[in-house]
């Protein structure tokens, strides 16, 4: 059994339920920060704001609401590209997770106890592909769309015979935790905490979308995200199937590009499934990240917070291209449908 692969897999089994309007007070940002523009970051002025939804439409994970407060800030404009990482592959010889063999003694940390070990053979460097199957499959097995690809990682996305001409201001993906982390201490920055994404992908707004309450308004696509049958016909009403050039939707009103869809973006927290709950007297406080990662569908699980949704929410299957939606993400792998992008202190 190809364990890296299943202990991936297992990571990825999260229920999906519809998700809705969230509950939202107006943020409340404050003003007078001088500081010089940098290039292609935006300046996020802090506040309070309410994180999550009390919509019981929505998946556990997010509620109920919860009182925050952020400190200001600055996000990169978009996700880290193709062309970003791969300038710091050549200034620094990194090389990824997906690159590397495996770790057995990372590995059995995400798997059950006595788990033994899978033979040397199936130890081999690669990453989870998304490969849509050729006719409509049961959404409860994700074995039928996610595959194991032995030498698939950002620069062969889809594997051996694959490459990034072409797509160089594509979101770089097959990022794990610690690829994102050392890019980000290259570039002088750091990974947002996931309080900080919300607040900044909200954009101010009361909506459900951080463009409205409409996910196609008028008929304009705002993100790229899975038109048609899920998983198996993707009909790309939005003009792309798979990942998009960065910037090729209209921003929100921070002047921030994907914050929905494109790909899945990893922030500093660990990802705790009850975390709203037992917030749900606190007052709003100073942002700080949770320190204990807990995931009940997951109980082996090390994870970080994803937000934003990806190409891959649909309609019909993962419903999670809204700000307050959240999801856990295995910090020893990434997939085709996982990037990033950074902040740094004001």
């Amino acid at each position: 059994m190809k364990y890296h692969c299943l202990s991936i897999i297992i990571s990825l089994l999260i229920i999906f339920a519809c998700g809705s309007k969230p509950e939202q007070i107006s943020a409340n940002q404050t003003s007078g920060i001088d500081q010089k523009p940098i290039q292609g970051m935006v300046l996020i002025e802090g506040g309070d704001f309410t994180m999550g939804t009390n919509d019981q439409n929505s998946y556990p994970s997010e509620r109920p609401a919860v009182l925050r407060k952020v400190a200001s800030f600055w996000m990169d404009e978009t996700e880290v590209t193709n062309k970003q990482f791969a300038a710091f592959v050549e200034a620094t010889g990194y090389v990824t997770v997906a690159e590397r063999k495996p770790d057995w003694e990372d590995m059995k940390l995400t798997l059950p106890p006595g788990t033994p070990k899978p033979d040397e053979s199936l130890l081999v460097a690669g990453s989870l592909v998304f490969v849509a199957p050729d006719q409509a499959v049961s959404l409860d097995d994700i074995s039928q769309w996610w595959q194991w690809v032995p030498g698939a990682y950002w620069k062969q996305p889809e594997g051996p015979g694959s490459d990034i001409r072409g797509k160089e201001n594509h979101p770089v993906v097959h990022i794990a935790l610690e690829d994102a982390e050392a890019y980000a201490t290259w570039a002088g920055k750091r990974l947002p905490t996931e309080a900080e994404w919300e607040y900044a992908a909200k954009g101010g707004n009361n909506s459900r979308f951080p463009w409205g309450n409409e996910l196609t308004p008028a008929g304009n696509f705002k993100a790229n995200t899975f038109q048609g049958a899920f998983p198996h016909q993707n009909i790309s009403s939005d003009g792309f199937d798979g990942t998009a050039p960065v910037r090729s939707f209209t921003p929100n009103d921070y002047g921030l590009y994907d914050m929905i869809g494109n790909v899945w973006e990893l922030t500093s927290d660990w990802f705790d499934a009850a975390a709203f709950m037992r917030e749900k007297a606190m007052a709003p406080a100073l942002d700080t990240t949770i320190s204990k990662c807990y995931n009940p569908e997951n109980p082996y699980a090390i994870e970080k917070v994803i937000k934003g949704g990806s190409f891959l929410c649909a309609d019909d299957y993962c419903i999670n291209y809204r700000p307050s939606a959240r999801r856990g993400q295995d910090v020893y792998s990434g997939t085709s449908n996982v990037g990033f992008r950074c902040v740094k202190d004001v």
